[in-house]
């Protein structure tokens, strides 16, 4: 449904509306024709990222179905959110998310992509900007915006000639990703959520899984239980 720019430069817009009513702490986007990667701070307020995902996903959809005069849902499944460590896990998942159209053949460059914050990190949006910088090179440990922007580019040009296409599943599919205290933090801090999780390690990254269970598009009482606190249900707000 994303596949049409106008409605990509709507979710876009209710972005900076969420960012604006809900004090959203946006660091990255990418909306792609399909599906969206947002990477976020939690600022402390128990319902900021959950009220902020409901805003932009129910108006997104009350818009497509008037237009369209449509009825029914939007969105096809729940929103799925992973914890990651600042740092190098953080930097990684940034770069990852800004060449998702370069792995899927649409763009050779984020650059040449508009639907994502690559042109903001890079100084080059003056105007209803969504990101807030100065927290993103804090958790990149970069000093500022400017060192920011200028680290960027070498983390996107490093990455674009060793791993073009490699598609790497833990930041969307898992629950946790960072060092191993880190990931044990998490995973103590689900209570009995966090009870058989498995933890992998893969390359320099403890990840703690998630159950395949939570992609389906249908969700028995059993799945249902751990949605609230790791997820959320599209579906209501289409």
């Amino acid at each position: 449904m994303l596949k049409f720019a106008h409605d990509r430069s709507r979710f876009v817009a209710w972005l900076l509306e969420a960012r604006k009513r809900l004090s959203l702490q946006i660091l990255n986007y990418t909306v792609t024709s399909n599906h969206v990667h947002l990477l976020v701070k939690d600022n402390d307020e128990t319902n900021t990222i959950s009220s902020s995902i409901q805003l932009v996903a129910g108006r997104i959809g009350q818009e497509y179905n008037q237009r369209k005069r449509r009825k029914g849902a939007f969105w096809e499944d729940r929103y799925h959110a992973t914890a990651i460590e600042s740092g190098e896990h953080l930097r990684r998942c940034l770069v990852y998310m800004d060449l998702n159209m370069v792995r899927a053949g649409v763009v050779s460059h984020p650059a040449d992509w508009a639907f994502g914050g690559y042109h903001e990190i890079q100084g080059n949006r003056r105007r209803n900007r969504l990101l807030n910088l100065d927290i993103l090179a804090e958790v990149t440990e970069t000093n500022g915006a400017d060192d920011l922007a200028i680290a960027h580019r070498d983390w996107i040009e490093e990455t674009l000639s060793a791993e073009r296409g490699q598609r790497e599943e833990m930041w969307t599919k898992s629950l946790a990703v960072g060092n191993e205290q880190f990931v044990q933090e998490i995973q103590e801090n689900l209570g009995v959520r966090g009870i058989g999780r498995g933890v992998d390690v893969i390359g320099d990254a403890y990840v703690l899984r998630e159950s395949p269970e939570t992609y389906e598009a249908n969700f028995d009482p059993e799945n249902r239980a751990i949605a609230p606190n790791n997820s959320f249900l599209w579906d209501g707000f289409s």
